[in-house]
């Protein structure tokens, strides 16, 4: 089983689509930031279970979410129906594939090695008109190419759907609780010497109302947080 964390502020109509797309093998954990619709009775009668995060901020809701979790590998997604939670076990077996990297060619772990960590993260392809909207991609290009300056990544997304293992992602000490979560997460990974990689995911216009990236306001204020966090490590 893998615990699915979902972040979810006001998602009521999109996450019907979502819950019932969830894979045999994935446990949908929906995160209520303090929806004011009714995110959560929905969630619940799909099977979900829900969790708790008053503290309003993205970050503050993907972590409740990955320390409500417990399972040893963790995913981590939208719940606006932008993403496919049908391509989880995809994203799952490329954390797979990464990690054994680490291994001889006739099977055997390296004996002076641990055993590597890995986060993969889904590089998305826009499916529909208004997908992914120029300034949203325009300002995703921009903190990807600072990060991979910074960090020594190759990445072209810092793309929402992720797979990690949950206790090294809670060993990383993540402290932002907005929208600048994502992007430390990559920071610190990079730095205590992940390997990270990314795969293609469709990217699908989001059902209801943008909150980031479909809006102006949202996306500089997101570019502000990941700038912000951005500067933050370097200093």
């Amino acid at each position: 089983m893998i615990d699915v964390v979902l972040p979810c502020l006001n998602e009521a109509e999109a996450l019907p689509w979502v819950l019932d797309r969830m894979p045999e093998g994935f446990r949908a954990l929906v995160v209520d930031n303090a929806s004011t619709d009714d995110s959560a009775r929905v969630a619940a009668d799909h099977g979900a279970r829900v969790v708790a995060a008053p503290q309003r901020g993205f970050g503050a809701a993907c972590h409740a979410g990955l320390r409500a979790a417990r399972t040893e590998v963790v995913c981590v997604m939208d719940a606006d129906a932008s993403l496919d939670p049908a391509d989880l076990p995809r994203l799952v077996a490329a954390l797979d594939d990464l990690e054994s990297g680490g291994l001889e060619p006739g099977g055997r772990a390296l004996p002076s090695s641990p055993p590597p960590t890995g986060l993969v993260l889904g590089r998305r392809r826009p499916t529909g008109p208004g997908a992914w909207p120029p300034h949203a991609r325009l300002g995703n290009a921009v903190l990807a190419r600072s990060l991979n300056r910074r960090a020594g990544t190759r990445l072209r997304d810092l793309g929402p759907m992720r797979a990690a293992r949950r206790d090294a992602l809670l060993a990383l000490g993540l402290r932002d609780r907005r929208f600048g979560y994502p992007l430390e997460m990559v920071l610190h990974a990079a730095r205590a010497g992940w390997l990270i990689g990314e795969i293609d995911v469709p990217y699908r216009p989001r059902t209801g109302a943008s909150k980031v990236t479909g809006t102006l306001g949202g996306t500089v204020r997101a570019v502000r947080d990941m700038r912000r966090v951005l500067a933050e490590v370097a200093r």
